[in-house]
């Protein structure tokens, strides 16, 4: 497709370059900018656009947050996870303070640990706003009458214990816990939600001009809904997301084994290339990630407690 043509992010229609004032086109990019129609109130110019605008959706309403500031997790709680992934622990406990206080919530830690932990939280939270993006413009198109929900992670700290000073990443708990596509082009398409869920990768693609696949979607399904978490986000680079972000060669994969459902739109754009190059499996799926060299030290010398002038 011509670059001279993008999406409007707000009445999505596939529109010429001379559609944008010249700081849309150039300084908001795609998946975020706006056509002039939309800017002035428009809404691209039908009944139809108008509508979207009316239906704009609040980003706070997909993001399910934490709304408190301490939590409790019991010894054995943590030193018997009720839950681990490809790279995280789980562990469950109870917010005490704030909005929250008395409900479930949980804690997540990785399993290298060390050197790679600020690098794994770093693209876990990069991945989750960016998710939260999509998955707002997806409760905003109406394709389904139900909403869509994420938790929007913190990297919390513990202040007591064992573990005080470790980092960990916190948020609401998720009951009937499942998982609907991995970023290896795996899904479960059974019942309706996984092709939901199937759909919603399929639009992220098309909404964000091609830039960027969400998948790996797992969470419960509730009465009013779904609500999601650890989501992978890939991009056209590469890596942008961290480890789990498979590039191009990921979101090619994933169209490899994706066949269109009652969910998705016969116009919702697909990638050229269509190739597989992952084996699909349910787990999730990580690029290898370079590790600090080791130095070795003196055996005869003690380990540092402290740092002098």
């Amino acid at each position: 497709m011509s670059h001279s043509y993008r999406i409007c992010a707000e009445c999505n229609r596939n529109l010429n370059r001379s559609s944008y004032s010249k700081s849309q086109w150039s300084n908001k990019g795609p998946g975020v900018s706006r056509c002039a129609s939309c800017v002035a109130g428009g809404g691209g110019g039908n009944a139809h656009s108008t509508n979207r605008r009316q239906n704009n959706v609040d980003p706070t309403k997909t993001a399910r947050l934490n709304n408190a500031t301490r939590a409790t997790f019991s010894h054995d709680a943590l030193a018997n996870p009720f839950a681990s992934g490809s790279f995280r622990f789980v562990a469950k406990g109870k917010y005490t303070h704030g909005d929250r206080a008395g409900e479930d919530c949980v804690c997540k830690w990785f399993k290298t640990g060390g050197v790679l932990e600020d690098h794994f939280f770093n693209s876990d939270i990069a991945s989750a706003n960016m998710a939260v993006r999509l998955i707002t413009k997806w409760n905003e198109n109406r394709l389904i009458d139900r909403m869509v929900k994420i938790n929007l992670p913190e990297v919390w700290t513990f202040v007591s214990g064992a573990r005080e000073g470790q980092k960990t990443l916190q948020e609401p708990y998720i009951a009937n816990y499942e998982k609907f596509n991995s970023n290896t082009g795996w899904s479960d398409d059974s019942t309706p939600w996984p092709r939901v869920m199937q759909a919603i990768s399929h639009f992220s693609f098309h909404i964000s001009n091609g830039q960027h696949l969400l998948c790996d979607l797992q969470g419960g399904v509730y009465n009013d809904g779904v609500v999601l978490t650890d989501p992978v986000v890939m991009s056209m680079e590469g890596g942008k997301y961290g480890p789990t972000d498979l590039g191009k060669n990921g979101i090619s994969t994933f169209f490899a084994h994706h066949d269109c459902n009652e969910f998705c739109r016969s116009q919702w754009r697909k990638p050229r290339d269509t190739r597989s190059y992952y084996r699909p499996t349910a787990g999730t799926t990580m690029e290898y990630v370079q590790q600090q060299q080791h130095v070795p030290t003196r055996r005869s010398r003690a380990p540092m407690t402290s740092i002098y002038e």
